[in-house]
Parts: structure tokens; sequence; C-alpha cells
């Protein structure tokens, strides 16, 4: 496995607000200009506290999302890249949205963006980042624009990361890859020249994680996790599918975000027979 340099302009896909930093910390110190894009950005519409929220400090959502923002503000500044926070609520707070509406915004990302270089999450366990990893995989999937402006441009290069900290849960990462092979899509273990190569790069991932206060108190011992540098693998597409979704956690409750011995399977999450078919990924 050689170390390979990320190309061009990057994009980084995030479920929630502290996801991007743990997966691709390493990746974003040395690509400053990167864009960290959160998709379950937003606050719910009404006041409500949760356990998770409550661990992290917050008296109710609003207090923590406002907060949480300007976290990934602040950490992804360290890093020389900024967010861009959609409007779409994460599981603790509402009813995970239509597949259609985050695959719709993720292409205007895209679109706007325009990135050389992708990195999304794997999609592990949590019914948010199986939501988020397939809706990157549906716009992906889509067939060749038959017009200039039906597609964003494609990138020229799409991996994958290991979602932080659901990776610690045996078999997960290896379940989720036969599904993704199942459907289509290849997978190559790869390995980034990272800020890890470099001294004063180096501080800057433990750097920008710590500025995630909130969620560090919230997972407690499990915190160390996050400071690992999570693996990758670039992704094509060989039949142009998306997943149908892997059943997880349907909450970010405390107790299951410590560590992978305390990390319980919760209910659907809604995806299970959800499928893109398509003839041909428009980016391959």
């Amino acid at each position: 496995m050689s170390r390979i340099p990320m190309a061009g302009r990057l994009l980084v896909v995030s479920p929630h607000l502290d996801d991007a930093v743990p997966g691709c910390g390493h990746v974003l110190a040395p690509h400053p200009g990167a864009v960290v894009c959160t998709v379950l950005g937003a606050q719910p519409e009404r006041k409500m506290s949760t356990a998770w929220d409550r661990a992290s400090g917050f008296a109710d959502a609003f207090e923590a999302m406002r907060v949480r923002r300007e976290e990934d503000q602040q950490a992804l500044a360290l890093l020389g890249a900024s967010a861009v926070h959609l409007p779409f609520c994460d599981a603790q707070y509402a009813s995970p949205p239509a597949p259609d509406r985050p695959q719709m915004v993720v292409r205007h990302t895209l679109a706007t963006v325009r990135p050389e270089s992708l990195l999304m999450p794997l999609g592990l366990f949590h019914s948010d980042h199986t939501l988020v990893a397939d809706a990157v995989l549906a716009c992906l999937a889509a067939p060749r624009p038959a017009a200039p402006g039906d597609a964003p441009p494609a990138p020229s290069t799409i991996h994958a990361y290991e979602d932080v900290p659901y990776r610690m849960m045996d078999g997960r990462v290896e379940a989720r890859q036969r599904l993704l092979a199942a459907n289509g899509w290849s997978m190559e273990r790869v390995e980034f020249a990272s800020a890890s190569d470099d001294t004063r790069l180096g501080r800057l991932k433990p750097a920008a994680t710590a500025a995630y206060r909130s969620q560090l108190r919230a997972f407690g011992p499990g915190q160390a996790n996050l400071r690992v540098a999570a693996r990758h693998w670039r992704v094509r597409g060989t039949a142009g599918t998306a997943t149908n979704g892997d059943a997880g956690a349907s909450r970010r409750e405390p107790e299951a975000r410590a560590t992978s011995s305390s990390l319980r399977k919760g209910g659907s999450n809604g995806w299970d027979t959800h499928r893109f078919r398509n003839a041909s990924p428009w980016w391959c």
C-alpha cells in the first residue's frame, strides 16, 4: 500500500459537526482551502433537551447547535478549511429526511464547490452516517448527464473514511464493505501523505479535535479514539448502485458513543429497503 498525495480542491462530507476532523483531520491539515460540508448541521424547529446534549453540558438543543457550530468553525479554521452547514437535523432531534432531500443538497454542494477530490464517510452503524453516505453514493451513481449542467462536475477521486467511533465495533467496517461491494462499489485501501509526515502539521489535528470541547466532555474515556488516524479507501462504482443502508443506532446517546463495548445497536435507520439503481455512474 503506497502513500499517495491528495489531488486538487478537496471536499469532505461529514454527517455531524464533530465527524470530519477525527476522520480526516490528518488529511485536511496539509491541504488548506478544503471545504467541510456537514449535512446534519441544523437545530431542531422546537426547543428540546436530549441525553447527549445534557452530557455535553447544554441546557437545550438550541444552545447545543449554536455552540457546536462555533466549535466546528474554530476547529476547521485551525486546519485552514471552511465550513458549510446544511439545513438538516440529526436523528436525536427529528426523523430522517426523505432520501431525495439530502441527495439534492449534496448534489448542489458538489456543483458549487467543484472538488477534484472527495472524502465521504464509510457509513458505519449510526443511521445518520448511513443516510449521509448513501446520499453521496446516490449522487455519484447518477447517470451521465444528457447536457452540461444536468449534474455536478465529477470529482477526480472519491475516498471513504472510517466513521469515528463506530470503527471500533467488531466487524462493522467489514460488514459495510461487503454491503458496498454487493451494491456495485469497489474499495481499495489507500494511505494518504498526511500531516503526520510533518512535525508542525502533525500538531494541527490534535488541536482541531480539542476545539470540540462539548463533545469531548460527552465522550468521556472514549475520546482517545478520536485522536487515532482513520483508515481510507478509494471508492469506484462498478454497477452504479448505492447501498441499501446498514441498520444501526438511531440516536447519539452518551452510552452509545464512549467505547466499542458500550456501542449498542439501536433501531432501524429507515434505509433498509431503499436502493438506487442506475445504469452507469457519471463519475467513472
